[in-house]
């Protein structure tokens, strides 16, 4: 593998150690650094504690060429990042003067909107315009300084710790100096993905080492995610036609577990498909909850396909509102394949749309049987061309069920999309 420049990164929050919250910045930051052409050698996550994060930038510091901390930026004392950063670069710490006059100006009107004194922010105020020496301003989020300072070898970059925040500044870090110029000895690898759905992920480990395996210039990251197996492969300069092999030999076996070689997430991948074709798609959900509707409509511009989502837990609200027969749900049950294929022919109906998907199953942790066991789900996906179902007996926990049935329902479509796509070709 080539040497490429090592990147540190330090995410600092009590609430993320705790499991409060999960952390987005270190994944975030990882990425935009291999893509970048950096590698992300380790993510520190630290609470606020004054011991752990001296020691968590200690090492990145000493051992990186890029080390990017976020949060601990507030006006509050528990807010030490630019403090225990300027101790670890070996600097003092000044006032800005300009971040204090752009600071004070969003705190003056926070301050005014509240009906409070400006006098009460302004501790907090100078608190975050005060930076360690040599450092520079990226901007603001909100009344938080992005910050990037040299140290000897390292270039250090401080941003917020709110995901959006950060990664609004990211932007500005890049178009600093000292990233710039730190970039300027990089080269970016080729970053390529395969997507397999339907298939396990030893199986797709064996068709990987069938293949050849990577190293040679290919390096390949195997994962599993809620049903979905990702194939990421980083390919150095120069090493593309290695990849195309190692590609072509993995994909061979497992051709129809094939969905996607980008990075786009499948719910994307089925409102492209509907585009194609001009359709219009609805769902009809019990145990997901609404989950599928959510994945569709977290992609913008989703509103040009999708046309609405019915939830309907009780059995009254599926006979009601989505015209299931009572015949269907006393002789079967509503967990059942009859019922998911009369959900989903009822969300057509109710909701005008071209295509639908209903779920239905027993998400747990109570409510199962014998002869229906929790985990068990019922798809069911009809369009103008066609349809077809599934049911599955998911292993997990009730938040997992929910998540790989919403899953297998946006697969479902695809193909069911992708069959009628071909067959009017």
């Amino acid at each position: 593998m080539t040497k490429r420049p090592r990147g540190f990164i330090v995410v600092t929050g009590s609430e993320l150690v705790r499991g409060d919250r999960r952390d987005l910045n270190g994944p975030f930051l990882a990425g935009e650094m291999l893509r970048h052409g950096i590698e992300p050698a380790r993510i520190s996550i630290v609470g606020d504690g004054e011991e752990e994060l001296s020691e968590a930038l200690a090492e990145g510091l000493e051992g990186a060429d890029l080390c990017v901390v976020s949060g601990g930026l507030g006006p509050t004392h528990d807010d030490r990042t630019v403090e225990l950063v300027a101790r670890a670069a070996g600097v003092g710490l000044r006032l800005d003067e300009e971040l204090h006059e752009q600071i004070g100006a969003v705190s003056r009107a926070f301050a005014e909107r509240l009906g409070r004194p400006y006098a009460d922010f302004e501790p907090g105020v100078r608190k975050q315009a005060t930076i360690p020496e040599g450092a520079h301003s990226l901007g603001l989020a909100g009344t938080a300084p992005g910050l990037v300072l040299e140290h000897c070898d390292t270039v250090v970059v401080v941003l917020p710790g709110p995901p959006a925040e950060l990664q609004r500044l990211w932007r500005s870090t890049l178009e600093s100096e000292p990233v710039r110029e730190l970039l300027a000895r990089t080269k970016p690898p080729d970053l390529r993905q395969l997507r397999f759905f339907g298939v396990s992920e030893s199986t797709v480990a064996k068709a990987l080492a069938d293949a050849g395996g990577d190293g040679d210039g290919v390096e390949a990251t195997i994962c599993a995610r809620d049903f979905e197996i990702h194939v990421d492969l980083v390919v150095e300069p120069g090493k593309g036609a290695r990849a195309d092999e190692l590609s072509q030999r993995l994909v061979a076996p497992l051709e129809r577990q094939l969905f996607s070689r980008d990075e786009r997430p499948i719910e994307e991948l089925v409102l492209d498909l509907c585009r194609e074709r001009g359709l219009t798609l609805g769902t009809a959900e019990s145990c997901t909850g609404g989950m599928v509707a959510e994945r569709i409509t977290s992609v913008p511009g989703s509103s040009d396909v999708f046309v609405g989502a019915i939830v309907a837990y009780a059995d009254e609200v599926k006979a009601r509102e989505l015209g299931v027969p009572p015949e269907v749900l006393e002789r079967h049950g509503a967990v059942s394949a009859e019922a998911a294929a009369a959900m989903a022919a009822g969300a057509r109906e109710r909701l005008g749309a071209d295509i639908a998907v209903a779920v239905t199953g027993i998400a747990g942790p109570g409510g199962g049987s014998d002869e229906k066991p929790v985990g068990l789900v019922y798809l069911h996906a009809v369009g103008h061309d066609g349809s077809r179902s599934r049911d599955f007996v998911f292993p997990g926990d009730r938040a997992s069920i929910r998540r790989r049935a919403t899953v297998t329902a946006l697969h479902l479509l695809r193909r069911l999309l992708e069959q009628t796509r071909d067959e009017s070709a």
